[in-house]
């Protein structure tokens, strides 16, 4: 690494963490992150190194066997992952959001049953929102939950489910209301286990970039679920729950963009150190000094803001506020940073031959992912006028 970047973080613990997963990353991720991408193959040998690390039971409370680390760790942690391999930090990002909502929302029997087998992990996680008629908008979802005795029967069809094909634990939102006004009122989340019956993942959607991790569908076709399952044991809350565990997904993704943003200043600036042209290292002339300025300012501030926003997480209150601002910025300056480091690269960036066009390829997942960048504005606009009443 060109520097420590765990040097913004302010727990000791953490930034020993995060330093550590960086070495881990530069040795055993970045040298074959090309070869798994361009295959589009699941880094079996890199995810077990993840899970030696302890790093999917690093939200998991103590007393079920995690480490129990904080927020800032973890969006260290994920600026690392994604630096070396943007996909990295997204296998790990549903496992840990899930794992968030069990152990803030759910009951003790739920917490007892899944919480232990997400620390090694011998289960993993999957979240379930988006449908075909209903994306940025959750509310509008379609798939139900009818009461039937000691159970509920779900049916419906959801999408862009990542981890679809390999979780052990589905977290499922549906509608237990249709009537219910307002809407969110009607929902309610499941812990649906892999192979219940009626339950089924789906073929796998290709993508443009984000490679190495599958994306489905599922199918819910008079799914039996019992009672038992709803988390936190009641109904009419699951908007709630999940929005609160899309905070961690959030700042996830704001760290993602981070480090992906990172990884194309850091191949650019030594690009341009050793590509000459016109007689002399383009860092020399004055375009690209000033292309590479912005582009370190712009890594710096999101940097920041991810993790003023993990702190705020940490804190206990509620921080849909900085973690949509984090998200904002740090995705879209990833956008702005792997195109910048493309023209400092010139022609060879636009190979496969260099990681320059999978950054460029990975970028707009971010924007989209967690809720899209007009969304962000949408809660970041809500929380602001709050401080300005007339």
């Amino acid at each position: 690494m060109a520097r420590d970047y765990a040097a913004d973080i302010t727990d000791p613990i953490a930034q020993e963490i995060v330093s550590n997963v960086g070495v881990w990353v530069d040795r055993e991720v970045k040298p074959v992150a090309l070869e798994y991408e361009h295959a589009d193959q699941f880094p079996d040998p890199l995810v077990k190194g993840m899970s030696e690390m302890g790093l999917f039971g690093i939200k998991i409370p103590e007393a079920y066997g995690g480490l129990d680390l904080s927020f800032e760790c973890y969006a260290g942690v994920c600026m690392e992952l994604a630096r070396g391999w943007m996909s990295l930090a997204g296998i790990i990002n549903t496992h840990v959001l899930v794992g968030y909502a069990i152990s803030e929302y759910g009951t003790e029997e739920q917490k007892q049953k899944y919480l232990p087998k997400l620390v090694e992990p011998e289960i993993r996680c999957a979240l379930t929102i988006t449908e075909p008629d209903a994306g940025s908008d959750a509310q509008a979802i379609k798939t139900t939950a009818v009461r039937d005795g000691d159970d509920y029967i779900i049916n419906g069809q959801k999408m862009w489910v990542t981890n679809g094909h390999r979780a052990g634990v589905y977290l499922a939102m549906t509608k237990t209301d249709t009537t219910a006004n307002p809407r969110h009122k009607g929902i309610t989340a499941f812990l649906v286990d892999a192979g219940t019956p009626g339950f089924a993942a789906g073929r796998r959607l290709e993508k443009l970039g984000y490679k190495g991790v599958e994306t489905t569908e599922l199918t819910f076709d008079d799914c039996r679920v019992p009672a038992t399952q709803v988390l936190g044991g009641s109904e009419g809350r699951g908007f709630q729950h999940i929005m609160s565990a899309l905070e961690v997904g959030r700042i996830n993704v704001a760290a993602r963009g981070v480090g992906v943003a990172q990884a194309a200043f850091d191949d650019s600036i030594r690009y341009a150190q050793k590509r000459e042209a016109f007689g002399k290292p383009i860092f020399e002339h004055q375009a690209q000094q000033l292309r590479l300025a912005e582009m370190i300012t712009k890594i710096r501030a999101a940097r920041l803001l991810t993790l003023d926003a993990a702190r705020k997480k940490d804190s206990g209150v509620r921080s849909d506020l900085d973690a949509g601002i984090a998200k904002l910025y740090a995705t879209e300056i990833a956008q702005e940073c792997v195109l910048d480091a493309m023209r400092i690269h010139g022609g060879v960036g636009y190979s496969k031959e260099l990681p320059i066009e999978r950054y460029y390829r990975d970028a707009p997942l971010m924007v989209i992912a967690e809720g899209t960048s007009d969304i962000q504005k949408t809660v970041i606009a809500r929380g602001i006028v709050k401080d300005y009443p007339i």
